[in-house]
């Protein structure tokens, strides 16, 4: 009799990501919780920021944001001001908390969900930065099905340089595609996201050798 092959445990990636703060998977700058690098690093965050605030400061009536797997924040904390209202959301809820702690404003919010089961908050524009790259196929295209009753989708993916092979699947945790020279792309099978438009804000290009990060703006709808 042939076996079913073993389903994921819904509670499986939550504790990865818990995994990730709890032995400091990401690196360690001394900081109660730390997202890495990427979130730090002036050359990768200050181009992320002067591009995504141009976008959300170029319009008359500012949008309400969310940001799906917001981290320590350390971004996000530059963009709040320039919306109506900012949804920070992570799977992680020790981090929530102890963000809710820190970051107060007015118009921010911070939930404790997993995006690919959890109902979104609604807003205008999403942005998933880094995020997908860490998740399964099959979270993926869960949380696609979410990111269509938004306008705009702001994605940031580390993907490898050059030509590579979109959306080879991999277990939910710390770990991306780069190993298998591969990387998110919604647009390419199996997701095959259907935008009205897609406009490249920024990429950087990693000096060790170890890919590109790239932020793309996607109009929905």
């Amino acid at each position: 009799m042939k076996k079913e092959p073993k389903k994921k445990k819904p509670w499986a990636t939550k504790a990865a990501m818990e995994q990730v703060y709890e032995l400091k998977l990401w690196g360690d700058n001394k900081s109660v919780f730390y997202s890495g690098t990427g979130s730090h690093e002036p050359e990768i965050v200050n181009p992320y920021v002067e591009a995504v605030t141009s976008f959300l400061t170029s319009f008359e009536n500012p949008l309400v944001v969310c940001d799906l797997g917001c981290g320590d924040f350390n971004i996000g904390k530059k963009l709040v001001k320039h919306t109506k209202k900012y949804f920070a959301i992570d799977i992680v809820s020790d981090l929530i908390e102890h963000n809710k702690s820190t970051f107060k404003s007015t118009n921010l919010e911070f939930h404790c969900l997993d995006i690919a089961v959890a109902d979104l908050p609604s807003g205008d524009c999403a942005l998933v930065r880094q995020v997908l790259q860490h998740l399964s196929n099959t979270e993926v295209q869960n949380i696609i099905n979410k990111l269509a009753v938004f306008k705009y989708v702001i994605l940031t993916e580390h993907l490898p340089k050059g030509d590579f092979i979109p959306n080879i699947d991999i277990i939910s945790g710390q770990g991306i595609r780069l190993k298998k020279h591969s990387g998110i792309d919604l647009i390419a099978s199996p997701f095959n996201l259907k935008v009205k438009n897609e406009k490249q804000l920024v990429s950087f290009v990693l000096d060790d050798g170890k890919g590109v990060i790239v932020t793309t703006l996607y109009t929905v709808f």
